[in-house]
């Protein structure tokens, strides 16, 4: 409450002084005159950079005003003139722009209406208040996606207009301002759009009402939250039909929330983003036989924050089809006509014979020896056979060599 009523009474000392302090002249040198008055009981109050006089008016008829002398401790010894109060009935001064926590020295004296002076009152020695503190605490909040969090403790004097924000880069000390924050009572600030994994250095000022600004808060760091890691030991199958399934290990990250998985045709083309799992595997299904693509996998966090790819992709590829059996021989023998073949994989579990004769065609199943024997064929006709190998997935190789049979009319 005291200092309530100290801010006050300046603020009407100055109203009142406003209009009655023309810019003071060069001093010359003073003619005293011994009979005028001497200002005594000189009162004062002292503020960051103000300093508010006050003393008893002397109303005598004769008395034109009053004279101010300053002088600062570590500056020159002689009190120069520093203000001309033209009003003998003014009884309030206040000195403006002053340092903060800095001695001065003050003298009053007494002028007449015919330009003499009286005799300087006592010198008074008078201390400006120390600037007011940054905030008393502030705390930097790490390990957030793309942004550093600061709070701090509101400041307790009315006079604070705003909070002036400051940030270093953690390697090189040099002091930016990032923002200013209105209003004392808001006390945070959120830097945000960082880089990941990145650490800098923060620290606060205040600013009052009349632009005076506090010296920093205590520094204190704080770093972005660093990107998931990499997911390990992908690998991709080679020996699937119809589909590639891709592995990996779990991660033990606490803020997981799923893998992506992504792929190209091409180790060196643009990867497409083709799924998305909480699971540590994925099947990729593929209509085609032996077709082959690139991978990589990365794992998300619940901030959105994407691991980085894996150094290498890696290459799977659906099983292609066993290869064509070859036929090893063939013939009529007068009543049959008999052909065998061998795989050239070992792959093949059964196989299927293709018979085309004329404009007919028939297909035999299910064969699971190496060799069909055809009962059913004509004098002068001409046959022709070919051979399909099937493994234990259903996948079929392509059609062998045609071996062609003519049977003879006679």
């Amino acid at each position: 409450m005291k200092r309530l009523i100290v801010v006050t009474l300046l603020s009407v000392v100055t109203l009142f002084v406003s209009g009655c302090q023309p810019t003071p002249q060069a001093p010359k040198k003073p003619i005293i005159d011994k009979n005028l008055p001497t200002l005594t009981q000189i009162k004062f109050l002292t503020d960051i950079t103000e300093i508010g006089f006050e003393w008893k008016p002397v109303l005598n008829e004769n008395i034109g005003g009053y004279y101010v002398y300053r002088t600062e401790a570590n500056g020159a010894k002689k009190l120069e003139r520093v203000a001309t109060i033209s009003d003998r009935y003014a009884s309030h001064y206040v000195d403006t722009k002053l340092k903060p926590n800095s001695v001065y020295f003050y003298r009053f004296s007494v002028f007449s209406t015919n330009g003499r002076e009286s005799i300087p009152s006592k010198t008074i020695k008078v201390k400006t208040n120390p600037m007011i503190e940054s905030v008393s605490f502030i705390k930097a909040i790490r390990g957030l996606p793309h942004r550093v969090k600061l709070v701090w403790r509101p400041h307790p004097s009315p006079r604070v207009k705003s909070y002036i924000v400051e940030k270093s880069n953690f390697s090189v000390i040099e002091w930016k301002t990032i923002a200013t924050i209105d209003g004392r009572l808001n006390a945070e600030y959120i830097d945000s759009g960082l880089k990941d994994n990145k650490t800098f250095k923060y620290r606060v000022r205040v600013k009052t009402f009349d632009g005076l600004v506090s010296k920093p808060s205590k520094v204190v760091q704080a770093g972005t939250k660093p990107l998931p890691p990499v997911v390990e030991n992908l690998k991709a199958s080679y020996n699937l039909p119809k589909k590639i399934l891709l592995t990996w290990d779990p991660t033990s990250d606490k803020d997981f929330a799923y893998y992506k998985v992504y792929r190209a045709i091409n180790p060196l083309l643009f990867y497409s983003y083709i799924a998305k799992t909480k699971d540590t595997k994925y099947e990729d299904l593929i209509n085609k036989n032996g077709e082959s693509y690139y991978y990589y996998v990365t794992m998300v966090d619940k901030d959105g924050l994407e691991s980085p790819r894996q150094k290498t992709s890696v290459a799977g590829a659906t099983l292609a089809a066993p290869f064509p059996a070859y036929i090893v021989s063939s013939g009529f023998d007068g009543s049959k006509i008999e052909i065998s073949w061998e795989p050239k994989d070992n792959r093949a579990v059964k196989f299927e014979v293709i018979k085309e004769y004329g404009n007919k065609k028939k297909i035999f199943t299910n064969i699971r020896k190496k060799s069909f024997v055809d009962y059913d064929v004509k004098r002068g006709v001409e046959y022709t056979y070919k051979v399909v190998a099937i493994d234990k997935y259903g996948l079929a190789s392509n059609e062998s060599e045609k071996v062609v049979i003519a049977i003879p009319k006679n």
